[in-house]
């Protein structure tokens, strides 16, 4: 039995008037749930679809639609795309596009664009562009003024973020932390003051030692998650305390799998801590080089902060350090 699946989407462009469009097949299949499917052809265009994280299973019928009948699939790593197309019998070529995919590249996706072809652009896993290549391929195909259409699915992040139980009203996506210490440090000391949840990306063998400099500079006590191999067979989720899995993981060593972290914002009473420790800081620097009113003036100007609370503080920092 064969079913007939009209994908929806946007009406399709014009064609440009200087190309002849391209001409595809009128339907293309996709097994699922036992049976075959068609799938209407796609309008032209650049198709952003969201594909499993890790269970095959977390896919929508209308990205399996759109797979089928795209004229090629770009994935970041072919071998990885094809598994995934073989599982639901779909069998649209398959074009490597990655982080290392040049501008000649592009130059040639976007030229079949403009001829007239509907491409879906995926990555290994989840939803394209979110800490995956893809943005710059984006941006020139709306530059070139050609149909953009999201096809939403699975995402990491979002599935990390439910799965936490931390507030969800307000969260910031950070991804991958910077590899070195020092410099990771630094971008944590960045996201202290972010007022919400927030979501990073990590390697297994870099986790323990991120979540001991996390401790370190956000603070032992904020609640955090660790959540490994999601939707897969050995999906964990560990919840506890920045200090306490920072000691978990330093006993236990790296684990294996794919890693999203999640940490609790900092709370009313350390941010105004930490806030206060920023400003004499900074007081405390510029009293080095100015009197106590133009220190207060800069600090201010600085941060933003009332003058006359900043001048409030300077003022008894030199007393009280004079």
């Amino acid at each position: 039995m064969t079913r007939r699946f009209d994908a929806p989407g946007r009406s399709a462009p014009p064609p440009i008037p200087s190309q002849k469009p391209v001409e595809r097949p009128r339907t293309t299949t996709f097994t699922a749930f036992g049976l075959a499917s068609e799938a209407e052809p796609l309008a032209p265009g650049l198709h952003i679809v969201a594909t499993p994280i890790g269970n095959l299973r977390d896919i929508t019928i209308r990205a399996l639609a759109t797979l089928a009948a795209a004229d090629a699939v770009l994935a970041e790593d072919t071998r990885v795309t094809r598994n995934l197309l073989a599982h639901y019998g779909i069998t649209t070529p398959l074009l490597a596009y990655h982080e290392h995919s040049n501008d000649a590249v592009r130059e040639r996706m976007v030229g079949r664009l403009r001829a007239g072809e509907a491409l879906a652009l995926v990555s290994d896993a989840g939803t394209p562009l979110v800490s995956d290549p893809g943005y710059k391929l984006v941006q020139a195909a709306i530059e070139a003024g050609i149909l953009i259409t999201p096809v939403p699915g699975p995402s990491a992040v979002m599935t990390a973020l439910v799965a936490a139980g931390l507030p969800t009203d307000r969260f910031f996506f950070e991804g991958f932390l910077p590899q070195k210490a020092g410099a990771r440090r630094n971008r944590l000391e960045a996201l202290v003051q972010v007022p919400g949840t927030l979501v990073l990306f990590e390697s297994p063998h870099r986790l323990p030692e991120m979540l001991a400099d996390a401790a370190a500079v956000l603070g032992p006590d904020r609640p955090a998650a660790v959540t490994r191999e999601l939707t897969k067979l050995y999906e964990t989720i560990r919840r506890d305390t920045l200090g306490g899995l920072s000691q978990r993981f330093a006993e236990e060593g790296p684990p294996k799998g794919e890693i999203v972290v999640i940490i609790g914002a900092a709370t009313a009473q350390e941010r105004t801590v930490e806030c206060d420790e920023v400003l004499d800081g900074l007081l405390r620097a510029a009293l080095e080089r100015h009197s106590i009113k133009d220190a207060a003036s800069l600090v201010a100007d600085e941060t933003g902060q009332p003058r006359r609370v900043v001048y409030t503080r300077a003022l008894a920092l030199a007393r009280s350090e004079g």
